[in-house]
């Protein structure tokens, strides 16, 4: 074990890292309840994409473990699977076999794009400043989805979005107070303080007939299997929603990575990830598979950066989290039963954890300052990572172009802004 994963190379030990494998898990499990629950919107049967969360998950992660020794695991990614059920699905009213399709589609191609190192590049390509931007964005950005899945955030004719009337009561008011919960058991350093905040915020929320019990046995639900439609495969709809998924799904799985190894502190000096390669391909197996079972993109989670402040800092550490993972899968019953009023505090957390590379950005030099702020603000008021790298990177570029100083932008960083100005003009046309 200390030869397979290099244990006091990057001082650690198996102690550590089982500790911080747990931690991690503990994190990071209320995807099992979250991304069940956001898919069954499209009709799917929460049961089935259980078992596909933990299934895709434990694969993907293992892959992470054994090929990229790196302490990060994977699962299915918030946003994609809120683009799946509720724009696919709902908006332009196809079924979600076809949707599932187009993942499936696009990990094919990521898994290409992989293997001929595309994808290494354009991680590589990041500017610096802009690579801590990304960290702290998304973490405000799952924070702010947080507090709309609990209702304390709501729409608002006036403003956009606001506070809710009534967040002190009913699932708002239990999602403040679980917040509150989960805040005391981190000031006191409790491991898992997440999962025993979601926990008991669960328990509170049964008087009050906020949290019922979802039924069924604890025997381990089956996934699906292939639920595929490729009638409509080479339809101009399928292209554009294939193209989106791929898109989005490349450069919010590019943001994620960049955000943990940031927090882990595995950046090397001129900027590249250790092991890139073999990261981006479990999360393109993980993409894949996923597909295959019945669940949205699969994506190396930000709640890993919990277990590295624990110290994991190798392989062993996302193989503690595959294990916890397929074990998972005998208490589905549990999971179906935990509100997202009880899940929120967790998203909301995780905010705070993602924010501290927010002090190293260059602020007082304007042309990396005011591309790394436009890739913060605009994760969050649009709603999307890719959206805040799009406008991160072309106003880097258009800002060194102008001020003259283009010997700060790389060629691969001359390709990303090709793609996203074309990305731009294909969208007005």
């Amino acid at each position: 074990m200390e030869k397979f994963f290099k244990l006091k190379e990057r001082k650690t030990n198996v102690k550590t890292e089982i500790m911080a494998g747990l931690t991690t898990f503990l994190t990071m499990a209320y995807i099992l309840a979250v991304n069940p629950g956001i898919l069954s919107n499209a009709g799917m049967d929460f049961s089935k994409v259980f078992a596909a969360t933990a299934i895709a998950s434990a694969i993907a992660t293992l892959v992470m473990s054994l090929l990229a020794n790196l302490p990060f695991a994977l699962a299915p990614g918030m946003g994609l699977n809120a683009f799946l059920a509720f724009t696919v699905v709902l908006g332009m009213g196809y079924k979600w076999e076809f949707a599932l399709t187009a993942v499936f589609v696009e990990g094919i191609i990521f898994l290409i794009l992989t293997a001929v190192n595309i994808r290494e590049a354009i991680v590589n390509s990041i500017p610096a400043n802009i690579k801590k931007a990304i960290g702290v964005g998304i973490g405000l950005f799952i924070a702010f989805i947080g507090m709309q899945n609990a209702g304390i955030i709501t729409n608002n004719d006036a403003t956009l979005v606001g506070l809710s009337a009534d967040w002190f009561k009913g699932a708002p008011g239990l999602a403040m107070l679980g917040l509150l919960i989960t805040g005391v058991l981190l000031a006191y350093k409790v491991n898992g303080a997440l999962l025993i905040g979601i926990i008991i915020t669960t328990i509170i929320g049964i008087p009050f007939g906020l949290t019922k019990y979802a039924g069924g046995s604890f025997v381990p639900p089956t996934p699906y299997f292939f639920p595929f439609d490729f009638s409509g495969i080479l339809s101009i709809d399928f292209v554009i929603i294939m193209f989106t998924f791929l898109f989005v799904d490349m450069f919010d799985t590019v943001g994620t990575l960049i955000g943990c190894t940031t927090k882990a502190g595995m950046i090397a000096k001129d900027g590249s990830i250790p092991n890139c390669k073999e990261a981006l391909f479990a999360d393109a197996v993980g993409t894949t598979v996923g597909a295959v079972l019945g669940t949205s993109t699969v994506t190396t989670f930000v709640e890993s950066s919990a277990g590295v402040v624990e110290g994991g800092r190798t392989g062993l550490t996302s193989l503690v989290v595959a294990i916890l993972f397929l074990l998972s899968l005998f208490l589905e019953p549990l999971f179906g039963s935990i509100p997202s009023a009880a899940t929120a505090p967790a998203l909301i957390i995780v905010g705070v954890m993602m924010m501290t590379p927010v002090t190293e950005i260059e602020w007082t030099e304007m042309t990396e300052a005011i591309p790394a702020f436009l890739t913060i603000i605009f994760m969050i008021v649009a709603y999307s990572i890719a959206d805040g790298i799009m406008f991160g990177i072309i106003s880097f570029v258009l800002i060194k172009l102008f001020t003259k100083k283009t010997k700060e932008i790389s060629k691969m960083t001359w390709v990303v802004f090709a793609l996203f100005v074309l990305k731009i003009l294909f969208s007005a046309i």
